[in-house]
């Protein structure tokens, strides 16, 4: 009887071990959310480097009306928008827009945007300024991307 008791004992340890190990198999891991930054600690990006404009490229040549577009963090957006200016030469603003997210901008992973933008009376090099949404006016959540462009 003594034998009896601890192969029972055994064959116990070896089920329970059996249902741990398929535990460990069937059940996903949790998801691990990226880290972003407005700052450059170690092992982060700023988010301004995660902005991708893909229409107007870097030094494109852009009309009086024209669309911007690409994607930004969501958090770059606030209530799925953020503001974009143009600026001429002399730093003076020229154009303006209003970045509109493409799909839910609650996540901080890439969220599409479009925006249409309207250029006054210039001509000529400008800059392209994509700022993020602060709606809290602290100046250590401001941030930018500028691009290069000509306004015909």
């Amino acid at each position: 009887m003594n034998a009896r008791i601890w192969w029972t004992i055994i064959a116990l340890l070896l089920a329970v071990i059996a249902v741990l190990l398929l535990a460990l198999i069937l059940i996903p891991a949790p998801a691990q959310a990226p880290v972003i930054a407005t700052s450059t600690p170690i092992g982060t990006r700023p988010l301004r480097e995660l902005v991708v404009v893909t229409v107007p490229v870097s030094g494109a040549t852009v009309g009086k009306t024209f669309t911007v577009a690409g994607e930004a963090p969501g958090n770059w957006y606030f209530e799925a928008s953020f503001p974009i200016e143009v600026r001429d030469a002399g730093n003076n603003k020229v154009g303006q827009g209003i970045a509109q997210a493409q799909s839910d901008w609650m996540t901080t992973a890439q969220v599409p945007f479009k925006a249409d933008i309207t250029v006054a009376d210039y001509s000529g090099p400008a800059t392209l300024i994509l700022m993020r949404d602060n709606p809290s006016g602290l100046p250590q959540n401001d941030d930018s991307v500028s691009i290069p462009i000509t306004v015909k």
